[in-house]
């Protein structure tokens, strides 16, 4: 396993290490199951909606919306 240095204010660190403690764990596999979530949760939400997009009977036959008239309706 590879180690990482992360600057964090000084209160945040204690409040973490006490949340951490009150969960029967160490900071360090707090952080390592937050980033783990994090990416496994962004990663399966991205490749439902591209699943979704796929599966879509959508067809906007050409038709082009600028920014400007989406924003204007």
């Amino acid at each position: 396993m590879a180690n990482l240095t992360l600057s964090i204010d000084k209160e945040l660190l204690k409040r973490g290490r006490s949340y951490a403690q009150s969960r029967g764990t160490s900071l360090n596999a707090l952080v390592r199951n937050l980033l783990s979530d994090a990416i496994s949760s962004t990663d399966a939400a991205v490749d439902a909606m591209i699943e979704r997009l796929k599966q879509s009977s959508g067809d906007s036959k050409g038709l082009k919306i600028s920014r400007e008239e989406l924003y204007r309706h």
